[in-house]
């Protein structure tokens, strides 16, 4: 009798920490849908701006068309994008085309002075603000619940309740590098 109270009370104390476990590890994913969140709500409003952003550089560079199919182009593949994986993808696209985008009006003083113009910029910039505010609180909770599922003991629960590694939104190759802009 003594063994089985024993034997019992250990499973139960199994049971108890595998539920503990996997309840954590659910808190810790909820965190990185969070963060992904954040993110998404800002990229969404930077797509929103583009297109009266183009509207008005098109009026004093309408001939510039590949930079400005380039940014719709990308703004487009942004919206398409559903998981957060391609988004990512797109987010690194969009990056390119608005470096290029920015060259762009460089070579219009009279846009440059635009007060629409000057306040999208604005907008635009402390949207980029935002988008890596929240890209590194993205990146914190993927760190920590990735890590979570790679450790032992952790990681036997995980793999019994299949819990993924979430990817982390990591700058693009080629933006170490100062883009080349020649007038």
């Amino acid at each position: 009798m003594t063994v089985l109270a024993i034997a019992g009370g250990i499973v139960l104390l199994l049971i108890i920490y595998l539920i503990s476990v996997f309840n954590e590890l659910t808190k810790e994913r909820v965190l990185v849908q969070e963060g992904w969140s954040g993110i998404g709500a800002f990229l969404q409003q930077r797509l929103d701006a583009i297109p009266n952003l183009v509207e008005i550089v098109k009026g004093y560079a309408g001939h510039e068309n590949k930079t400005l199919t380039d940014v719709i182009r990308a703004r487009n593949e942004s919206i398409s994008a559903l998981t957060p994986e391609a988004q990512i993808e797109a987010a690194k696209h969009m990056g390119a085309a608005m470096i290029n985008f920015k060259a762009l009006a460089e070579n219009y003083p009279d846009l440059k002075a635009n007060q629409n113009f000057i306040k999208l910029q604005e907008q635009l910039a402390e949207l980029e603000e935002k988008i890596n505010q929240s890209r590194r609180y993205y990146n914190g909770t993927v760190r920590e619940y990735n890590q979570s599922i790679a450790v032992f003991p952790k990681n036997v629960v995980a793999g019994m309740f299949g819990f993924k590694a979430a990817a982390f939104f990591a700058e693009d190759e080629g933006a170490a590098k100062a883009p080349k802009i020649s007038f």
